[in-house]
């Protein structure tokens, strides 16, 4: 790779890590390829990246954003994954390195939060942002609802008192 290719893979992974409100950072040491590309596709199916590259480019791409306090969790063979979504991003990580030992969680950054191992964890264990908008959505559908069925059982209530009277009469 020679200067202008490392050049543009690092302004790149700037921008992207720049646009992103969390990074993950995790070692790989003995996954397969076909392993890491089933971890890729499940990322990017989120949303997110996942991105192998070179600690000392990855560091130089990290400088002037955000995520510049990790740049110390870069020794040895490290991946990063990166999304606007936290929580959808930290539970693909979290599930794929508890079915597979391989995938080490070295921690990350959510904003100018640093995060250890234990921190990516708890991140996955929250709710993502689609299940809290749908969340919230059933909070302001759930009065209109009840609001309806009030007003419809005064209406069912005649209905039946009406119909056993009928009843009684024939």
């Amino acid at each position: 790779m020679n200067r202008t290719e490392k050049k543009q893979l690092i302004d790149s992974l700037n921008s992207s890590i720049s646009a992103s409100s969390v990074v993950l950072v995790a070692h790989y040491k003995g996954l397969t390829v076909a392993e890491i590309t089933d971890l890729r596709v499940k990322i990017r199916n989120t949303g997110a990246g996942f991105k192998v590259t070179k600690n000392k480019l990855t560091q130089r791409a990290l400088s002037g954003t955000k995520f510049e306090q990790i740049s110390a969790m870069f020794v040895g063979p490290t991946a990063i994954a990166y999304s606007s979504d936290p929580v959808a991003v930290a539970k693909v990580i979290a599930e794929f390195a508890k079915a597979n030992e391989k995938l080490v969680i070295l921690g990350g950054a959510f904003g100018e939060t640093l995060l250890d191992a234990n921190g990516v964890v708890t991140l996955s264990k929250l709710p993502s942002l689609d299940e809290l908008r749908a969340k919230i959505i059933g909070l302001i559908n759930a009065p209109a609802t009840r609001i309806a069925s009030i007003l419809q059982a005064p209406g069912g209530q005649i209905a039946r008192v009406i119909g056993a009277h009928s009843r009684k009469v024939a």
